[in-house]
């Protein structure tokens, strides 16, 4: 193995020196490959060459000069071994500068009763957050009522005082958590159908698929910032 900065050969299986590995930046995580750590990058014929008839997927996964980058954040050794120690998060810098975690926000804003998922969004020419909220229906009639709302739960999610609500109860929470006011969505969508595998908005692990939700949900965010005045 070399050491870090430089890319060395590594394998699966037998010691077959079949693959190149290199450390990327990832300087918002303050992760620098000349310190040895930064994004695990693999380059080699066995490497998987992309995603059927999607090239748009296959552009997000292996660069212009063909390196898998693999999401995982690796440290070099001093024995020359490659440890894995942490994941590269979904992060966007919004328009002032400030860089967003996004999952952070959502598992704090999934605390509150009336929320099932939540989709938070945000990109560097835009200075604040919007936020997509399925909200629980087994749930939402429960804690709409004791707030004084009443309707089928179609009803519920089309009613701009309920979203009021909603919008205040997860604000709480962030606040109470520690979020920053430039961490803090600034306006919510309800939205009735929960994101799935079956509707392609969760990968098969049930893990969110940002860019599918983004494209999904394009009509509704625009018409979020579009009342949002700065």
């Amino acid at each position: 193995m070399s050491m870090p900065g430089d890319w060395s050969a590594g394998h699966v299986g037998p010691p077959l020196p079949c693959n190149a590995i290199k450390l990327v930046d990832v300087a918002e995580m303050n992760y620098l490959a000349a310190n040895g750590e930064g994004e695990v990058c693999v380059k080699g014929e066995n490497v998987f060459k992309g995603y059927l008839k999607d090239p748009e997927r296959t552009a997000e996964a292996i660069d212009k000069d063909g390196w898998l980058h693999t999401g995982d954040i690796g440290k070099w050794l001093p024995n020359g071994v490659l440890k894995l120690i942490d994941r590269k998060k979904h992060i966007f810098k919004l328009a002032q500068g400030e860089y967003i975690a996004p999952e952070k926000i959502e598992t704090i804003y999934n605390r509150s009763d009336p929320v099932a998922q939540i989709f938070v969004h945000g990109d560097s020419l835009k200075a604040c957050l919007v936020g997509i909220v399925v909200p629980d229906p087994d749930f939402l009639p429960f804690w709409a009522k004791k707030k004084g709302f009443e309707g089928t739960y179609l009803e519920l999610c089309k009613n701009k005082d309920l979203k009021a609500a909603i919008l205040e109860d997860i604000l709480n929470l962030g606040k109470e958590a520690g979020l920053k006011s430039f961490e803090q969505v600034r306006d919510i969508a309800l939205h009735p159908e929960m994101f799935s595998v079956q509707n392609g908005l969760l990968t098969p692990t049930l893990k969110a698929k940002r860019n599918e939700l983004r494209s999904h949900f394009r009509e509704q965010i625009d018409e979020l910032y579009a009342k949002i005045k700065m």
